[in-house]
């Protein structure tokens, strides 16, 4: 294994790959540098002497400034570098469009189910969805008793509780309306049952005017408070889904049916070395091939934005994707928070000092593919090639969404590891070897080979190919362990 990366040839400092020891002596083209402390995992030294208020230069880019002199082999982290990130920012559209291509990726394959609308599905599941958090006791003794009951060809029964539908206004309340009915549309359940209370904010009837299809044969409801006994007929209305479902069968589809999205949690100093370019490989490949990708976390695309920004497609989709990020410093400052909190502890702990660093590292999951649309919250899919999505940094309110907006699948990249599971299959990839051997409960796929082993070329066509083998069936380990939840975006005030 590799000591040390300089990431780009401009770079100012460079990352540990392992824990280097105070005393080693870095040699590499003419730089002589010796480390004055030890340098964890992940983090940066410095390989030139820096004055205070001079760049500190990563992935080619400044990820902050010295806020005091840094010496060359010094330890470069919050207690010495600072952000420059400021306030809303004035955008110009100068596009550099660059298409990466993958021969013979546009012929593979795969065996997905295909639902009476046209969409396909990765799985095929029952899920009980509730407009209200009134009803989640009930919801979640249904599961319990009746997984026993699901027949072969069903995968699973899976409640997906959550405390909102009612006591909400504005925008909070349309964000609920919006993910529930996404939710069950979504191809990979087979049949799906909605239930209400019957007085909430956002009742049943209110729902099905968000669908494309309310009188979809996959989806029941349930209002409990019109019927005697809402245990009883949910019972027969889950049977009924169970075996509706049951008659689905996997078919052949082309690769231009999948959509992905794409995550970052729990980051660390090698997440834009080893496991985001990796990411952004697949994804370059999927878009190559027609298919779809959702990139996500809006407040950890500042100060890496222009990377994405000169990537959209037409005029059109530069004006919203950067009205979607001055927007959401907008918001922050509508709460009157600081827009540059980030990172946070455990990123800071694995070796990310500012914002820019983070997002420089985050941006690697986009690959180079152009940017064909930008989506607000609660909004599904419309074109195909890579979207970027309006949504926090949060991982079950971000992936959530991204399921929202018709994710078959979610690749989420970490360094700190998180048993964390969405609605989809949700591919967790590890940044370094030692998350990937210690957490391998959790892990699906360890990108940490990128320092000793695999280019990211290689790694991203494993991914592609692990992606391939989830979408016919291979279980996550979220799967596995049975760990799914969803998040709703909150922003205002309950009744």
């Amino acid at each position: 294994m590799k000591d040390y990366i300089i990431i780009n040839s401009s770079d100012t400092v460079a990352v540990a790959l392992r824990d280097l020891e105070k005393g080693l002596v870095i040699n590499d083209n003419g730089l002589n540098v010796t480390l004055k402390s030890d340098i964890p995992q992940g983090h940066k030294f410095a390989l030139k002497d820096h004055e205070k208020g001079e760049p500190v230069i990563k992935y080619g880019h400044a990820v902050g400034a010295a806020k005091e002199p840094i010496r060359a082999g010094e330890w470069a982290h919050t207690f010495n570098v600072e952000t420059q990130l400021s306030g809303n920012l004035e955008y110009e559209y100068r596009p550099r469009l660059k298409q990466s291509a993958f021969p013979g990726i546009q012929r593979r394959t795969f065996m997905g189910y295909r639902r009476e609308n046209g969409s396909v599905g990765t799985r095929n599941e029952v899920w009980i969805i509730p407009t209200v958090g009134c009803v989640n006791a009930l919801v979640n003794k249904l599961v319990s008793e009746l997984r026993p009951l699901v027949p072969d060809g069903v995968h699973a029964l899976v409640g997906f509780t959550h405390p909102y539908g009612c006591s909400q206004m504005g925008e909070d309340q349309e964000n609920t309306r919006r993910i529930i009915a996404d939710l069950a549309e979504h191809p990979n359940a087979g049949a799906v049952i909605i239930v209400g209370l019957g007085c909430e904010n956002s009742p049943v009837e209110i729902i099905q005017k968000y669908m494309k299809d309310p009188a979809d044969k996959r989806v029941r409801y349930l209002v409990c408070q019109d019927v005697k006994d809402e245990h009883e007929e949910a019972v027969r209305l889950i049977r009924e889904c169970l075996e509706y479902a049951s008659k689905f069968k996997r078919v052949e589809c082309p690769v231009s049916e999948l959509i992905v999205g794409m995550k970052c949690g729990g980051s660390d100093g090698l997440s834009g070395i080893t496991a985001n370019p990796s990411v952004g490989v697949f994804s370059d490949m999927l878009c190559g091939a027609g298919g779809t990708t959702i990139l996500t976390e809006v407040p950890e695309f500042f100060g890496a934005e222009d990377s994405l920004l000169e990537r959209c497609a037409d005029l059109e989709t530069f004006t919203k994707a950067a009205g979607m990020i001055n927007g959401f410093k907008d918001y922050f400052r509508s709460n009157g928070q600081t827009i540059y909190e980030n990172p946070s502890p455990g990123n800071k702990a694995g070796g990310i000092s500012t914002l820019e660093d983070k997002a420089l590292g985050n941006v690697q999951k986009s690959g180079s593919s152009a940017v064909e649309d930008v989506l607000g919250y609660g909004e599904r899919v419309k074109k195909k090639g890579l979207n970027l999505l309006w949504g926090p940094g949060n991982d079950g309110v971000s992936v959530t969404a991204m399921a929202a907006a018709g994710a078959q699948t979610v690749l989420f990249t970490t360094g700190r590891g998180t048993p964390f599971g969405c609605p989809v299959p949700t591919i967790k990839i590890a940044t370094n070897h030692r998350l990937a051997e210690f957490k391998s409960n959790w892990i699906d796929f360890n990108a940490g080979s990128a320092v000793d082993e695999d280019t990211i070329d290689e790694l991203g066509q494993k991914l592609f190919d692990l992606v391939l083998d989830v979408a016919e069936g291979k279980l996550t380990c979220a799967e596995k362990l049975d760990y799914r939840d969803i998040a709703i975006f909150k922003q205002g005030v309950t009744l």
